[in-house]
């Protein structure tokens, strides 16, 4: 019995998967207690990361923006006003990107130009992976391909398939219509592949595609004309590795995954939708509901979070506080908030928008240094959807914040509605490479202030 209970406790107050043997040995009147532990998952680790830094020639600062939406003639004066408030206060700096079939006049809506937008980003990440050396497109077993908006038939997976020309007996998978916590998604449900594929690679592609096809004309301002001033272009290719020995090139081990889906809720389900306004004009919608939606996702993830991060002091604070609360009857005190900082050393924050990221820090009661590179990576890049948190990564890995055995922590907001979390260990202190980080021509100018 109480071998049994001190398993227990070591299981839940450190780590959940992980499994601890306790042997007690009584030798010559002395007791020895001897702890072995072994750990219970297939391991995923994060051999590289490309990310998409497009050419110059699509810099779009937020004055041509307002140019350019003049030009196109699909909006009333006082959307144009309206767009330019958005863009005054949304923190986005004057070099993000905007793909080509946003910068032609008129805005080309063909599907081929949205075939092609998608082409550049999504090869540009892929090539960079192969190029390296590290794998060789024979040897990728799973394919992940996520993009919210844009679903074309053949699959965004089968374009990749065929451009490279996986095998065929690879599992690839497109996932569409799930908003920006997809990055995350897509580990979930490479890390559960490599499961049950022993010994292969995992590659997952992360990607919005923002063309003129997906662009909205119409001027219903508030609900639907926010996403147009926020998202911009951006890609993300993650190659993982279950191979133990990988192990030592990897630059991250995945320790856990946590995913939290609303969708059962009328009104988190009902917050962003894809819809056409009166004018029959298409786009997303964000109603009022996005924000009580976030707090409930968001505090619903951190909680089965918590035990997993948290170290025990922390974990024992929370307890006695639940019991004077719960049990004790003692009104007065308030709840207690644990201090996510001592079990994590990054936060990577979806920079979804500025109250996006001004909600988290509050949330989990982080500093300006820690909330530095999701606020950088939105002015530098914009929101680039599933492929955002990569980009915060990329910031403190060029600002060489991450060293071996810092615990970081992703965290994504999603349509649905969802809060997905990734946790990782790093496992080595140079996370330069192998494929080139698009931060480094520019990370001497950062951080910046650009909070106001």
């Amino acid at each position: 019995m109480i071998l049994m209970t001190c398993v227990i406790f070591f299981s839940f107050f450190f780590n959940q998967n992980l499994l601890y043997l306790i042997v007690i040995r009584k030798r010559d009147n002395a007791v020895n207690i001897y702890i072995y532990i072994y750990e219970c998952r297939t391991p995923t680790y994060l051999l590289d990361l490309a990310l998409f830094k497009p050419d110059d020639s699509c810099k779009v600062s937020k004055d041509e923006y307002l140019e350019r939406a003049k030009k196109t003639g699909f909006f009333l004066e006082s959307s144009i006003e309206f767009q330019k408030k958005v863009l005054d206060l949304s923190a986005l700096g004057d070099e993000t990107y905007a793909p080509p079939s946003m910068l032609t006049y008129p805005i080309d809506a063909s599907q081929a130009a949205a075939d092609k937008d998608a082409d550049i980003a999504m090869f540009a990440v892929v090539d960079q992976i192969f190029a390296t050396g590290i794998v060789k497109p024979e040897d990728v077993g799973i394919l992940v391909v996520t993009c919210t908006v844009f679903c074309p038939v053949p699959s965004l997976a089968s374009r990749v398939v065929n451009r490279y020309k996986l095998r065929e007996d690879i599992e690839a998978y497109s996932l569409g219509g799930m908003g920006c916590s997809t990055g995350v998604l897509s580990i979930s449900l490479c890390r559960d592949l490599l499961k049950v594929n022993k010994n292969t690679h995992a590659l997952a592609v992360n990607l919005e595609v923002i063309s003129g096809q997906q662009g909205y004309r119409g001027n219903k301002r508030r609900s639907m004309m926010v996403t147009n001033c926020l998202f911009r272009w951006g890609a993300a290719a993650i190659l993982l590795s279950n191979k133990p020995g990988d192990k030592k090139k990897a630059k991250y081990q995945l320790m856990h995954v946590v995913r939290t889906h609303r969708g059962a809720d009328d009104k988190s389900f009902n917050c962003v939708r894809s819809e056409e306004d009166e004018d029959g004009f298409k786009g997303l919608t964000l109603s009022k509901d996005i924000v009580p939606a976030s707090a409930v996702a968001l505090k619903t993830n951190v909680t089965k979070v918590a035990p997993l991060i948290l170290p025990f002091t922390e974990k024992l604070k929370y307890v006695i506080n639940l019991i004077a609360r719960k049990v004790l009857k003692m009104q007065s005190m308030k709840a207690y908030v644990p201090d996510f900082k001592t079990g994590v050393d990054h936060f990577c924050i979806h920079p979804g928008g500025k109250a996006v990221i001004d909600g988290m820090m509050e949330h989990l009661k982080l500093s300006e240094w820690h909330i530095e590179p999701s606020r950088m990576t939105l002015h530098r890049w914009g929101n680039t959807s599933c492929s955002s948190i990569w980009y915060v990564l990329a910031y403190m890995e060029a600002k060489n914040r991450v060293r071996k055995g810092h615990i970081l922590w992703q965290l994504a907001l999603g349509s649905g509605f969802k809060c997905n979390t990734a946790i990782w260990k790093s496992l080595r202190n140079d996370q330069n490479g192998p494929s080139p980080n698009p931060w480094l021509d520019c990370i001497h100018k950062y951080p910046q202030p650009v909070w106001t």
